[in-house]
């Protein structure tokens, strides 16, 4: 779609942590990658839209990953988050909702999650479209292809950002 890409390895990650500590050292952490990255490509920061150096940010995460990107997309300016196995709850406590952390990412977001993920699956809500692989579970690796498909296909929907 001609945008540009970033990968990011989790903090933790690089530490050879397994756990990725608090919410607010992993938002802290986003956030100033976030803003680096901007630096260095000397795209400005804002509400996504695209304007004289301005590129639209939209954030990305897997798991974990989709929480951080849901929780920090307000603050980074980000127009958007594609939020892939997003964790709904832990494995077998419904009652342990995460979707307040979803609906708070206050940009339209992409979910895209397996049918048999053992962390639920979130429901459609304002700004939120779901997309449900069938087979697939939380890691979902078993057709890449469709995860690809699914976001081209949002993003270029997306305020005209991507278009063709």
């Amino acid at each position: 779609l001609g945008a540009a890409t970033a990968l990011v390895t989790q903090p933790y990650r690089v530490r050879g942590a397994r756990a990725p500590g608090s919410a607010a050292r992993q938002d802290q952490a986003w956030t100033e990658l976030v803003a680096r990255i901007r630096d260095e490509t000397g795209s400005a920061s804002g509400n996504g839209a695209t304007g004289d150096g301005d590129v639209p940010l939209i954030q990305c995460g897997r798991s974990n990953g989709a929480r951080v990107a849901c929780r920090t997309a307000r603050a980074v300016g980000a127009a958007g988050v594609i939020a892939l196995a997003f964790p709904l709850h832990p494995p077998g406590r419904p009652e342990k909702s995460r979707a307040g952390e979803l609906a708070a990412a206050g940009v339209p977001v992409l979910v895209v999650n397996g049918d048999r993920d053992p962390f639920g699956i979130p429901e459609k809500g304002d700004g939120t479209h779901i997309v449900v692989l069938p087979g697939e579970n939380h890691s979902l690796t078993g057709n890449p292809a469709a995860i690809g498909e699914a976001a081209a296909a949002w993003l270029r929907a997306l305020d005209g950002l991507f278009p063709g």
